[in-house]
């Protein structure tokens, strides 16, 4: 087993319940309370700036010149079409509003992507990679599911499947085994603590557009 799968098996139990969380049911049927869309989105928006700046820490951090371009055009993806679908969504949801104050989860999560942005790319890559696989996998279930006619959800799940998506994870976990593979015991605990953290993060991220 890859060391990245070994990372997924040891957190199942919270994997299995972030996918299939409440919200991504209604997500996928269209049917999320406008107060819990607009909570959950105006919070992701909130670390969207310190996404990016673990992408760029991982670009500056990468070993391998390959994997240094392809997450530097992911980076460009994100900082363009995911921005502009919270513009967009945002302007719909809270006219006028102001950013609101990070709840304690969003909090948490961009202290652990400054945490990994000023450490290593062993790092910056199990962090993102949590965040970009969990989204994948409920953003592509086994049975194909009907995308929701209302376009804030139905780009939201766009935006986390397809080829492309895919291969951008499939790239993170490669890089992720491969960095793994000559790491010494301190970086692989390390690893797996910044994982498990951020998988638990990611179900407190859910939990608390409810909340």
């Amino acid at each position: 087993m890859s060391f990245s799968a070994q990372l997924r098996a040891k957190t199942e139990g919270i994997w299995s319940a972030a996918v299939g969380h409440r919200f991504v049911e209604e997500l996928w049927l269209g049917t999320v309370p406008e107060p819990v869309i607009s909570t959950y989105l105006a919070q992701d928006a909130l670390f969207c700036d310190a996404f990016v700046a673990l992408m760029g820490g991982a670009v500056s951090n990468a070993d391998d010149p390959k994997a240094r371009m392809a997450i530097g055009r992911q980076l460009g993806f994100v900082a363009s079409d995911e921005d502009g679908y919270f513009t967009r969504a945002l302007a719909r949801l809270r006219p006028n509003a102001a950013p609101p104050a990070p709840l304690a989860p969003t909090r948490g999560f961009i202290d652990l992507m400054n945490e990994a942005r000023r450490g290593d790319y062993a790092s910056a890559l199990v962090v993102l990679l949590v965040a970009e696989w969990l989204y994948l996998d409920w953003a592509t279930p086994e049975t194909p599911r009907p995308t929701p006619s209302d376009w804030v959800f139905a780009e939201w799940i766009d935006l986390h499947r397809g080829d492309a998506f895919e291969a951008w994870v499939d790239l993170l976990r490669s890089e992720t085994d491969r960095v793994a593979s000559t790491a010494d015991a301190a970086t692989l605990a390390r690893m797996e603590d910044m994982f498990t953290r951020a998988v638990n993060l990611e179900l407190a991220f859910f939990n608390a557009a409810y909340e």
